[in-house]
């Protein structure tokens, strides 16, 4: 049976969201925010769940969230480092033994049943595939003077989201080539893999509502988010996925 292992990001500070307390913490509609993505995996189908988080905060995570929501998939909490990119190779460590990882920021909180479902379908087939949508705005590039140089045709452009799923020996040795080089301009996992192999990046559906909450102004739109969902549940495995 192939091994399913959902690496869960939430060792951010959020500087952006004005708050002394970090932003996977904050409290969104009555529970942490970092709760409802752990409850999505919980409930979908991933075999297991390693949580990266914080220096020092693995005990809190545990006692605070683990415990007290009853996440019983967490097999594993470890410390992450000091850029994104050192977190994610700490969970990759911790995931030894996955056949398939999906890697998400535990600041976007409504990750869905269904894009859990869609990214793990896509993983088997394409080895490599992240959760997106297609832009709504025009996008320009800017040069280094702040002019517009360029407008990729948007129809083309979409915006990246989490999960970002992979085959486990894919990523494992695409972020074991990315870190002997220490490549700082990385920004997501797709980026490493295209970077550090031949291996194409197939994207797949996310949701608009997949948002991740960074600015204070994201935590009133996910509470918006969350209230319409309870409130017009799809069916009776969507409204359970939100609880």
């Amino acid at each position: 049976m192939e091994k399913f292992t959902a690496i869960v990001l939430a060792g951010g500070t959020g500087k952006r969201m004005h708050s002394h307390i970090h932003k996977q913490y904050l409290e969104l509609a009555g529970n942490p925010v970092l709760y409802y993505a752990l409850k999505a995996f919980e409930e979908s189908d991933v075999t297991d769940i390693v949580l990266v988080t914080g220096a020092d905060e693995e005990t809190y995570c545990q006692r605070e969230i683990i415990e007290k929501y009853h996440i019983s998939k967490v097999k594993a909490i470890v410390p992450g480092g000091a850029e994104r990119y050192h977190s994610v190779y700490a969970g990759l460590c911790a995931a030894d033994g996955a056949d398939y990882v999906l890697i998400h920021d535990g600041a976007r909180p409504l990750v869905t049943y269904d894009i859990i479902c869609r990214s793990m379908e896509a993983v088997k087939e394409y080895h490599a595939c992240v959760a997106g949508m297609p832009v709504k705005d025009t996008i320009k590039i800017a040069d280094e003077d702040g002019y517009a140089s360029m407008t990729p045709e948007r129809s083309k452009v979409w915006q990246i989201q989490t999960p970002q799923s992979f085959s486990y020996p894919l990523i494992y040795e695409a972020y074991h080539k990315m870190l002997a080089n220490e490549d700082s301009a990385i920004t997501d996992d797709a980026m490493v893999v295209e970077r550090m192999t031949n291996q194409p990046v197939k994207l797949i559906e996310g949701s608009y509502s997949n948002i991740k909450i960074t600015t204070p102004e994201d935590m009133l739109i996910a509470e918006m988010y969350l209230k319409h969902a309870f409130e017009n549940p799809r069916d009776e495995k969507n409204e359970k996925k939100l609880k």
